[in-house]
């Protein structure tokens, strides 16, 4: 038998692939719940939530909002684009401690165990909402969440959550419970304004110079007019256009086109 494995061994060697590289076929990828002390959420999660069960469905809602406003004696209107809500993420998780998880393979003592109640629904209900409900003290709110599962990747934090307790053994400790949840997805302020990329001259921007800026530019970019450079130095207290300081912040405030007559 040693001889055996060592030949497999010795022939994936020299296919390049090492046994221990090889991803099992049949595991089933969980969904998880990344939790974070910081709203960043880069390096490793202070905590992770996995699912017992990956849901059968999750939906995304996304919702623009328009001024509604109308004039009266009117049949219409123009429909004014405000804003864009935060996604929505609904979705339905199941903790069982039923026994109907087991898996086979684990053999009779796992079996057992899960029968008997090592997966306590309650608790795992009560970490649940200590991981992405309950305010953290040291931060004085609520953690910073990563759902992640395939190809969804979502940074949120919890906005509600129904438990709902399905089963119960004779002792009244219950042993199901469905979690309807929905998440609210948060962004950074600085990875929000990249990913809007608003160049529209009646919106206000700012910008860090950075060597080689020069204002007729700079004004070209966000006005599309290179003239406007005259009034975005009078904006900006500037006395010498020409030599800007790297490092400091310049305001785009909004300007009027200018008419032909």
């Amino acid at each position: 038998m040693i001889a055996t494995d060592r030949k497999s061994e010795i022939r994936s060697q020299k296919s390049g692939v090492r046994n221990d590289m090889v991803k099992n076929p049949f595991k089933l990828e969980k969904l998880k719940i990344q939790v974070y002390e910081h709203r960043g959420r880069t390096g490793k999660a202070q905590d992770t939530f996995e699912v017992m069960f990956n849901p059968e469905s999750y939906s995304l809602k996304y919702e623009n909002i328009y001024q509604y406003q109308q004039g009266i004696n009117t049949s219409g209107k123009e429909a004014k684009y405000s804003l864009s809500k935060p996604q929505i993420l609904s979705l339905k998780l199941i903790l069982d401690d039923t026994g109907v998880t087991a898996d086979y393979a684990l053999g009779a003592l796992a079996l057992a165990e899960k029968i008997v109640g090592k997966n306590d629904v309650y608790k795992r209900v009560q970490r649940f909402l200590e991981l992405t409900s309950y305010m953290d003290g040291k931060i004085h709110d609520p953690k910073f969440l990563k759902i992640e599962w395939g190809d969804l990747i979502f940074d949120c934090r919890l906005k509600s959550v129904q438990v709902k307790y399905t089963l119960f053994n004779r002792s009244g400790i219950p042993l199901r419970a469905e979690l309807d949840t929905v998440f609210i997805g948060d962004i950074k302020d600085s990875k929000r304004i990249r990913e809007e990329n608003k160049t529209s001259p009646d919106l206000i921007h700012s910008r860090m110079i950075k060597a080689g800026d020069k204002l007729p530019l700079m004004a070209q970019e966000i006005y599309g007019n290179s003239n406007y450079y005259i009034q975005l130095a009078r904006a900006n207290n500037l006395n010498n256009f020409r030599k800007l300081k790297e490092g400091e912040i310049i305001k785009f405030p909004p300007v009027k086109e200018e008419k032909n007559e």
